[in-house]
C-alpha cells in the first residue's frame, strides 16, 4: 500500500452553539491493517447531514450515541475495498457504510454493504438521503394520487427529493417551505414544486393558506415548530402528517427554544387527522429499493438530484458548518 498515513477529523469540543471550524481537529494517522473479517475501505465520498450537529452534543435526545471528543466523527460513507481478508469482499469492491470523516475506514465485515457495480451514474448519489424521502412520502404521509401536499425544509438534503417523490405519487400540488427566495425560486423553476412559503416573510400559516387554498391533505414535516403548527392549521380532514425530522430544534442556536410545537387535540382529533413519527432505523428494506428507483429516475431524467459538493477531507467541517447555516441546496457531499 502506498499510503501509509491517512487523515481523519476528530471532535475537538463540544459545542455551544452554532458549528464553527474551532470544533474539529485534522489529525494524521497510520492507516489500520484488516484482520481476518475485517475490511480496509479507501472513502471516495461522504455526506453530511443535520444529525452530525445534533450528535455532537453530549445529550442528543435521539437513540444515537454521541461522538466523543477526541475521537473521529462518524457519518455514511461511500469507498473501495482496499483489502478484505477472509470476507466475501474484493479489493476493487464499491461499498456503502458509516464510517466517514476519515479517508481510509477499517470495520468489520458485515458492516460494509456491497453495491451493485454501476447502478448509479455517480457514486455520490449512495449518500442521498432518498430513502429517507421515500419513507416519508410512502408510509409517513401517504401521498395518494391529486393530494395536496406540503414538505418543510423542502431545499434540504430530504425535502429536495421529497417533493419529486410526492409528485411521483400523484401529488396534484406540491407545495415546500425553505428560507430564502433564491432558494424558493430553484425549488420552483429547478424541482417542480407549484409553490413555496419562505421563513422570515411574514406568518407561516397565512403563506401556506394562500399556496393552498383548498388545504392539504398529507405533510412531509422536517422542521416541526411554526411550520408544522402551520401544517396542522390548514391540514384537512383525513390528512397524514408524517414528523421526519425537527431541523427547528436541531439547528437552533440552544437546541431548545424551538423544540416545542403546540397541538390542539380537539382539532385534531374532529378532522380525523393523522400524525406519524417515522424514522429510517425502522424502515432500512427501503435503501435497496429507493437506490433502484433512483439510479433509474437519474438516468431517465425522471429525477435529479440536488446537491452541494465539496472537495478534500479538510472541507468537513465547512461543509457541515454551511449546511447548518443553510447554505446550499439539497444533500452535502464531500468527495474525498
Amino acid at each position: 500500500m502506498t499510503n501509509h498515513t491517512h487523515r481523519e477529523i476528530r471532535l475537538a469540543a463540544r459545542p455551544e452553539g452554532p458549528v464553527t471550524d474551532d470544533l474539529f481537529e485534522i489529525a494524521e494517522v497510520p492507516v489500520p491493517e484488516p484482520g481476518p473479517g475485517q475490511v480496509l475501505v479507501r472513502n471516495t465520498h461522504m455526506g453530511v447531514a443535520a444529525v452530525t450537529r445534533t450528535l455532537m452534543d453530549e445529550d442528543t435526545g435521539i437513540p444515537l450515541a454521541s461522538f466523543e471528543i477526541g475521537a473521529p466523527l462518524n457519518g455514511p460513507a461511500v469507498g473501495e475495498v482496499v483489502a478484505a481478508p477472509g470476507t466475501d469482499l474484493a479489493p476493487g469492491d464499491l461499498v456503502e457504510h458509516r464510517l466517514g470523516w476519515r479517508e481510509y475506514a477499517l470495520l468489520d465485515a458485515d458492516e460494509a454493504h456491497r453495491l451493485e457495480p454501476g447502478l448509479m451514474p455517480d457514486p455520490a448519489a449512495y449518500l442521498s438521503q432518498g430513502p429517507t424521502a421515500l419513507m416519508g412520502v410512502e408510509r409517513g404521509a401517504e401521498v395518494r394520487p391529486g393530494d395536496t401536499v406540503f414538505v418543510t425544509g423542502a431545499a434540504g438534503g430530504v425535502g429536495s427529493l421529497a417533493g419529486q417523490i410526492a409528485r411521483q405519487f400523484g401529488a396534484a400540488r406540491v407545495i415546500g417551505s425553505t428560507g430564502s427566495r433564491a432558494k424558493a425560486d430553484r425549488l420552483i423553476g429547478e424541482l417542480g414544486y407549484d409553490a413555496v412559503v419562505i421563513r422570515g416573510a411574514g406568518p407561516v400559516e397565512d403563506q401556506l393558506r394562500e399556496a393552498a387554498p383548498d388545504g392539504v391533505d398529507a405533510v412531509f414535516d422536517n422542521v416541526g415548530g411554526e411550520q408544522l403548527t402551520a401544517a396542522l392549521a390548514v391540514a384537512n380532514k383525513g390528512a397524514r402528517i408524517a414528523l421526519v425530522g425537527a431541523l427547528a430544534s436541531q439547528l437552533a442556536a440552544d437546541g431548545t427554544s424551538a423544540a416545542k410545537t403546540e397541538i390542539d387535540t380537539i382539532s385534531l382529533l374532529s378532522r380525523g387527522i393523522t400524525l406519524r413519527g417515522v424514522a429510517l432505523y425502522d424502515h432500512l428494506d427501503l435503501i435497496p429499493q429507493w437506490n433502484r428507483r433512483f439510479a433509474a429516475g437519474l438516468r431517465s431524467g425522471a429525477l435529479s438530484f440536488p446537491h452541494a459538493r465539496l472537495r478534500g477531507i479538510e472541507q468537513a467541517p465547512r461543509a457541515l458548518r454551511e449546511l447548518t447555516e443553510g447554505r446550499h441546496l439539497g444533500a452535502v457531499v464531500v468527495e474525498l
